[in-house]
Parts: C-alpha cells; structure tokens; sequence
C-alpha cells in the first residue's frame, strides 16, 4: 500500500501537467468569447495568470524530482500563497461586480 502511495506521487506532477492542458484550451475558449458578449473578463484573466503560476511551480517540481535543479522545497508554498491570493481577490471582484450589476 505505501508502494502505492509512492508511486502516484512520483507521478502526480505529470498528469496535474496533462490536465491543466485542457484547462488552458478551455481559457482559450473563453477568451475567444465576443466583445459585444460584455463578459465580466477580469476576473478569470486573473485566475488564468494563477493557472500560469500553478504550471510554472508543477514544472519545477518535474525538473526537481528528475535532479535537473536544486531548489528548497519551501518555495513551493510560496506559489500556492499568491495563487491562492489570485483567487480570492478574483472571487471579491466577481462579488462586488454582481453587487453592482445585479443588487
């Protein structure tokens, strides 16, 4: 059962890599969206630049775990700080602009 447990992690960055692939074809749907639509856009702007964040520490994971770099471990939670950060202030903004639109 540990040999299990060892296992995916060894391989969670990989596949955490393959399926924020269709999470950034689905941005790319949503960014593609008309302008006369009046999307309320910013918001999930921000969350994509926190997406980006995700992808750039799960690659330095990658590149750590195969001995190409040497870097603390600590560094990765200061990734997911500012990603979770973007994404409660993307969520404020989404609240104060239902407020205004609709309250």
């Amino acid at each position: 059962m540990v040999d299990t447990g060892i296992a995916l992690g060894m391989v969670a960055p990989y596949y955490n890599l393959a399926l924020v692939a269709v999470v950034l074809w689905l941005f790319r749907l949503l960014f593609k969206t008309e302008p006369k639509a009046k999307v309320f856009l910013f918001p999930w702007k921000l969350l994509f630049f926190a997406v980006l964040i995700f992808i750039a520490e799960e690659i330095l994971t990658v590149l750590r775990s195969t001995g190409l770099i040497d870097i603390p471990l600590h560094i990765n939670a200061f990734f997911e700080i500012v990603i979770i950060s973007v994404f409660i202030y993307a969520l404020l903004l989404q609240q104060e602009y239902v407020k205004k639109r609709f309250g």
